[in-house]
């Protein structure tokens, strides 16, 4: 038999590839903090906060985190809010959801943060109900982004703000060899090394190779609704960010 991590992840049937990306990151769960912090030099930390700072939650406010990992863009979502907002975090791997929760309460967020286990593809919300969504490198794992961004458009209330921080690739050629090089040959050695799971460190740079560029994604921000969608680079094109307003 097969084992589940020797699979072509992005050309498996859809079904195989949620489970498999299920699994991987329940699996790391418990060192994915780490293992970012490493990896990125602690430079992510940076990225988030601009994510944060790029949806402009205010206080009494209420947003979403989606594919929120260990919960670290939620808590921050989580201070901006107040006691008086509320932020909520969806993710579909229960170890993620686990970490997040013992971070929230560790900061004394718990009472103004929900967390979820549930698709980004059908978001268990209302129309029409928060005021800000995020993604951090998630949406680059969901099968079909393009679903996950109307389900988006549909919760977000008139005037809601969509952010995506997602990886790239650089546009300078010198850069973009060194990082190539660094994701493809460093990333899944270190990650394989400190998660037991190097298959899915390899996946991530697969699957940056082939995400689309940040016109692309533009486009496909474009496609689901979001009239004025635009990006700027991060750390010179290693990721974007993307910044899209409901009309």
């Amino acid at each position: 038999m097969t084992d589940k991590r020797d699979i072509d992840v992005l050309r498996a049937p859809v079904a195989e590839r949620r489970r498999w990306v299920r699994d991987a990151f329940h699996n790391i769960s418990r060192r994915y903090d780490l293992l970012n912090h490493v990896l990125s030099g602690g430079i992510h930390v940076l990225w988030k906060r601009a994510a944060v700072q790029a949806a402009r939650l205010g206080p009494g406010e209420s947003g979403i985190d989606i594919c929120c990992g260990t919960g670290d863009l939620v808590a921050r979502m989580a201070r901006a809010v107040g006691p008086k907002g509320h932020a909520i975090g969806l993710d579909f791997a229960p170890g993620m959801l686990a970490v997040a929760a013992r971070r929230l309460a560790g900061l004394g967020f718990a009472d103004r943060v929900t967390l979820i286990c549930g698709d980004a593809e059908t978001l268990p919300l209302a129309d029409q109900t928060v005021d800000a969504a995020t993604f951090a490198f998630g949406l680059r794992n969901v099968a079909h982004p393009e679903r996950a961004l109307r389900e988006v458009y549909r919760v977000l209330r008139p005037q809601g703000r969509l952010v995506i921080l997602e990886f790239s690739q650089p546009p300078a050629k010198f850069t973009r060899a060194v990082y190539d090089f660094y994701s493809q040959t460093i990333i899944p050695r270190i990650g394989g090394w400190l998660s037991g799971r190097r298959d899915a460190y390899q996946y991530l740079h697969d699957s940056i190779r082939q995400w689309p560029n940040p016109e692309q994604l533009s486009d496909v921000i474009r496609g689901a609704g979001f009239p004025d969608a635009r990006y700027r680079l991060q750390s010179g094109g290693i990721a974007a960010l993307h910044l899209a307003v409901k009309a």
